[in-house]
């Protein structure tokens, strides 16, 4: 009797030939989903009764769900990347799709529009659910390919699931954000993928009081998954919103280029308008507001990458085109329209932004570029935007030297001097008008005050513009000429103006003799005018013309000659005053632009000294913080151009630097390394008398300074000096890097960029400042090392490994550029080896830091030829510290074990005949072999333990309180001095910054090198009264006075002798009393005897 065959059997057996058939091309997915979907509806079909008819038994399901499962087990433990596996993975998301939506229909043909019971069991439900729980069990599998497997069939078929229960939906969301912290890339990504589906049906029922959403876990794997996959997938996944939207302008300053192109071409340039482009979404520039658009447009075309510039030129484009609507405009004037629209999105008066986003268009968009016409009609009614746009349009024109464009648009120069004639006039009719208005409310105040700044901005522009114009018309150039010279005259010319007037004078003056003569003319008028104001108050009739026409008050009687003091004085009223401080201001303003714009010397404009003797200098006087700052600006600005002034004037410069606020001591700062770059030979050149003075006192200034602003400006004006090569005195570089390492600068964001930047650039530059670096490498790794063992529980400073980790780096002869006529020095690392060996022999070094140290040997670079004499040195050491002092850790050990191993293979033939007997006869080799006898081996077994010292009193066993406390020490640390004065009174807070004030007593080892356990040394401060000595500066007139003067305290100098510091210890008693002549006065004329108003009043006849 032949077998009975069941229907059932006979129908899944199609199952896997639809497997088969869907892993080969997608071209037939569709066609078996329908049969996929046929053979489970049949299979469905297929139940039993059981408990008595009571309960069915859905058996034809169980076995389709089965022979499912069973074909998706093949594919789980294939890696990523097989083609045909993630074909069988999309076709499962298709007939999840299709499934679930043939069960909607189904749905809603038997129980109608109106049924709401969602809660109905269907064999779609029944089969996804099934299939999620097995999924989700491979989630926590240990083999990473089913996890991904598993993962990524869930992350294909999320979005189609349908409806599903309560809990497998709290399962499901669990085990995805476990699993977007996998430890794996791969499973993270997918993860991140079906997390993302999931956050739209997520509801806030659904999340616990402290338990993060799916949306802001996103958000923290878009910031800080280390891997850029993961966030790429978060980004491209994470829909736009206005609680995503920060998160997602973040990552414009991503390490990844592709993700920060992603930003741009992928979120904001095609997310501008919503998905039916009838509205706009939430990155349109209109929704923006204007911080985000600054920040969008200064990240993307700032950006190193030109591929991430061009996407940020093209979303600027496309913001173009959709800024006034959802479509282009084709007409010209409507191209206008939109560049102007886009404009008015900027902040134009603060940022630059709108600037390079204009160029930026004009470069990448040709057509509009193309299209910008600027005709009579556009200059009638001039706003920001409109001004902004032409002056733009024309500089680019002039930069990529487009001619026949820039003929096109140029005004005539007497047109537009016309208009910034008529501007201005407006702009003081609205300052009349405003002045007679009363009882105005803030709102109204704000519009006045915004309308005013916009009329100011329109005449800068245009005056701006004026500088690129042709001015071959000399009517046109005597209409300008005038115009502005009687601007700058004026008192009501807004200050913001008055470098853009200068700009335009310095184009139509013949030469810079003339400019200066017309500022001068002008800055003696201002003051004529009020000085005869205030003997005949009604008679201002002249002054009160309408401008633009001649002006009456007579310049020429003032042509740079001294004016004649008045016959008598008259004490001001306080109005009186305060408006001749005002004149005063507006004067050193306009003197101050005009010698920014001067290049030649002093001696050749005369005109220059009335005004120094009769405005700088009294100006300088000032108690006045505003005119005492100015009048320095401009006595710096002069000393810049003449070198006697600036040799007469620098004690000046150096007296107001400590005792002055805060802002002005970043101005004197900034005149000071200005001087010293421009006359270097004269203050800073070998042989200089007070060069060595100035650097103690620039260092002692940046030692016991506070204030960040001042900290970052000290480094870079001392980074300047010796980038340039002028100043290469050992104690900056090691003060720049002790301040670069040190947890007190940890928050100086300026002053860690710019020495990041620095140091790179001054090693790289030459093979000679790297070996400067290598020379000072071992004495500040000791000293840091030791600093950042010693410092508080809130600080914070990197790590010994870190710290020798940046000088190999820094002194890699293979990252060193070539400089013509400069041989490579390729030993570098050679030596710095040698230093290494030499530490490694001291006692008193932690066994962490030989540990570093040993570490490092690895990375050091050793040239393919080398000194014969350095590689036998280098392996002496290494030979004599394994025999004398052998090292105790397992890793160092090992470490130098591999390095000599790697140093015995390269230089084979240089050591092969190598014997020490014969190497001890070279006398240039004496002292080594002087350091090595010295060494007396530890027996075996045998370790020198330092003791260790109590919390509250490791402050003196410091590096900088060591270097403090031998004051009589040949070679004092350039900032120990600095750092133990600044300790004084300041208590516990600034104990802190003297831990790592560096000292650079750290040379090779003595001749009694093993010591006893240290005995501890109390600091000498008390010992000696601390009196701030001076700086000696040169005086030089052109002959041979070589006087010095004292002038400015500064920290004691490294060659004092032992008389002169015993002298001054006895006599403590007799310079108590005077001692109120080393004090900082607030005002250069503050003085008891008023000396340093004398000292003022010398550098004019010095001149």
């Amino acid at each position: 009797m032949p077998e009975r065959i069941n229907p059932l059997e006979t129908t899944l057996t199609s199952i896997p030939r639809i497997f088969d058939q869907v892993q080969n091309t997608t071209a037939n997915h569709q066609k078996n989903v329908v049969s996929l979907h046929k053979i489970h509806l049949d299979a469905a079909g297929f139940t039993e009764s059981v408990h008595d008819g009571n309960s069915i038994k859905l058996t034809g399901e169980r076995l389709f769900e089965d022979a499912f499962i069973d074909m998706l087990c093949c594919i789980l433990v294939i890696k990523k990347g097989v083609t045909q596996a993630e074909r069988i993975v999309k076709f499962v998301g298709a007939y999840t799709k299709y499934m679930n939506e043939k069960a909607s229909e189904i749905k809603k043909e038997e129980n109608g529009e109106d049924d709401d019971d969602d809660d109905e069991d269907t064999t779609a439900s029944r089969f996804v659910a099934r299939l999620l729980k097995f999924l989700l069990g491979g989630f926590v599998a240990k083999d990473k390919i089913v996890r991904y497997r598993c993962v990524r069939i869930l992350a294909e078929m999320v979005a189609h699931l349908g409806e599903i229960d309560e809990d497998v939906y709290m399962k499901l969301r669990k085990a995805l954000i476990e699993r977007v912290h996998d430890k794996e890339t791969h499973v993270r990504v997918q993860a991140v993928v079906a997390l993302s589906k999931l956050c739209g049906s997520e509801e806030s029922l659904d999340v616990g009081e402290d338990e993060p959403s799916a949306m802001d876990v996103l958000l923290d794997i878009l910031s800080c998954d280390p891997a850029a996959e993961v966030r790429r997938a978060a980004l491209l996944n994470i829909p736009p919103s206005h609680h995503t939207l920060p998160a997602i302008l973040a990552r414009t300053r991503d390490t990844d280029t592709i993700m920060r192109k992603l930003v741009y071409s992928q979120i904001l340039e095609n997310n501008c308008l919503s998905s039916d482009h009838t509205s706009m979404s939430v990155v349109h520039p209109r929704v923006l507001s204007i911080a985000q658009r600054e920040l969008i447009i200064r990240n993307g075309l700032g950006d190193r990458e030109p591929a991430v510039r061009a996407a940020a030129g093209s979303l600027l484009g496309t913001w173009v085109d959709v800024v006034r609507g959802t479509t282009k405009a084709e007409e010209n004037e409507g191209i206008q329209d939109d560049v102007i629209a886009l404009l008015k999105l900027f902040d134009l008066h603060e940022s630059t932004t709108a600037e390079e986003a204009l160029l930026s268009i004009f470069a990448t968009r040709v057509d509009i570029f193309e299209h910008l016409q600027f005709k009579d009609e556009y200059w009638r009614e001039l706003t920001p935007e409109r001004t902004f746009l032409a002056r733009v349009f024309v500089e680019h024109c002039i930069a990529t030297k487009n001619e026949p464009k820039l003929d096109a648009s140029l005004p005539v120069v007497t047109h537009l001097a016309f208009q910034v004639q008529n501007a201005y006039n407006e702009y003081l009719d609205d300052i009349d008008a405003a002045a007679a208005r009363e009882h105005l409310s803030e709102e109204q105040l704000a519009q006045e005050e915004d309308a005013r700044s916009d009329q100011e901005f329109v005449i800068g522009e245009l005056l701006r513009l004026a500088v690129s114009l042709d001015y071959a018309d000399e009517i046109g150039r005597r209409k300008m000429f005038q115009l502005v010279r009687d601007m700058i005259s004026q008192e009501a010319l807004p200050e913001s103006l008055v470098a853009r007037c200068l700009d335009v004078l310095r184009t139509l003056s013949p030469s810079e003799r003339d400019l200066i003569r017309v500022v001068v003319e002008v800055v003696h008028e201002l003051r004529d005018r009020d000085s005869a104001e205030e003997d005949t108050p009604a008679d201002d009739g002249e002054t009160t013309t309408a401008f633009g026409e001649p002006s009456s008050a007579g310049a020429t009687s003032t042509q740079g000659g001294p004016r004649k003091p008045p016959k008598e004085t008259k004490p001001l009223t306080p109005e009186e005053q305060a408006r001749a401080d005002a004149l005063d201001l507006r004067c050193l303003s306009l003197c101050i632009g005009m010698l920014e714009r001067v290049n030649g010397t002093f001696e050749e404009n005369s005109t220059l000294e009335g005004i120094l003797g009769e405005l700088i200098v009294p100006s300088v006087k000032r108690k006045e913080l505003a005119l005492r700052e100015k009048g320095l600006v401009c006595l710096g600005l002069c000393c810049l151009i003449a070198r006697r002034m600036a040799l007469n004037s620098f004690q000046l410069f150096l007296s107001q630097i400590q005792a002055a606020p805060e802002v002005l001591k970043i101005r004197v700062l900034q005149i000071v390394f200005d001087i010293l770059m421009v006359h270097d030979a004269e203050f800073l050149g070998r042989g200089t008398v007070g060069a060595e003075r100035i650097v103690e006192f620039l260092l002692h200034i940046l030692s016991v300074e506070d204030a960040e602003k001042v900290q970052a400006l000290m480094c870079i004006g001392l980074a300047k000096l010796v980038l340039a090569g002028i100043v290469s005195d050992e104690r900056v570089l090691k003060s720049l890097v002790v301040t670069y390492l040190s947890p007190d600068t940890v928050d100086n964001q300026e002053l860690r960029q710019c020495l990041s930047y620095f140091f790179p650039v001054f090693c790289y530059s030459s093979s000679s400042n790297q070996r400067r670096m290598a020379q000072i490498a071992m004495p500040l790794f000791e000293q840091l090392a030791h600093a950042s063992r010693e410092i508080e529980d809130d600080q914070e400073m990197v790590s010994p490994a870190q710290i020798i980790g940046m000088f190999v780096d820094w002194t890699d002869p293979q990252k060193a550029f070539e400089v013509q006529g400069q041989k490579t020095d390729d030993s570098v690392h050679v030596d710095l080896a040698a230093d290494i060996m030499k530490v490694l022999f001291k006692d008193d070094v932690e066994r962490e830091d030989k540990k570093v140290l040993c570490q490092v040997l690895g990375r050091l670079h050793l040239p393919e030829t080398a000194d014969d004499d350095k590689i036998r040195t280098l392996k002496l050491l290494i030979h004599n510290l394994s025999t004398r002092r052998p090292l105790k850790d397992t890793t160092a050990k090992n470490a130098l074990s591999k390095f000599d191993a790697a140093l015995s293979k390269k230089y084979a033939d240089k050591l092969a005949d190598f014997s020490e007997e014969e190497y001890r006869q070279l006398t240039a080799l004496k002292e080594l072999f002087e350091f090595l006898d010295d060494i007396i081996p530890l027996d075996e077994g045998e370790e020198i333990e330092l003791p260790k010292t109590r919390a509250r009193k490791r402050r003196s066993q410091s590096v900088a309180t060591d270097t403090t406390t031998s004051s009589i020490a040949e070679d004092e640390s350039p900032a120990t001095s600095g750092a133990s004065s600044k300790g004084k009174g300041r208590g516990k807070q600034q104990s802190k910054r003297r831990r790592v004030s560096g000292s650079d007593d750290d040379s090779d080892l003595s001749d009694n090198h093993v010591t006893p356990a240290p005995t501890r040394t109390l600091p000498k401060r008390a010992a000696s009264v601390k009196k701030r000595p001076v700086v000696q500066i040169i005086s030089d007139d052109d002959d041979d006075d070589d006087s010095v003067r004292e002038a400015t305290p500064v920290p004691p100098s490294r060659h004092t002798n032992r008389n002169q510091r015993q002298a001054r210890r006895t006599t403590k008693s007799s310079e108590e009393p005077t001692s109120a002549g080393n004090t900082t006065f607030d005002s250069i004329i503050d003085t008891e005897d008023e000396d340093e108003e004398e000292e003022v009043d010398d550098i004019l006849a010095a001149e």
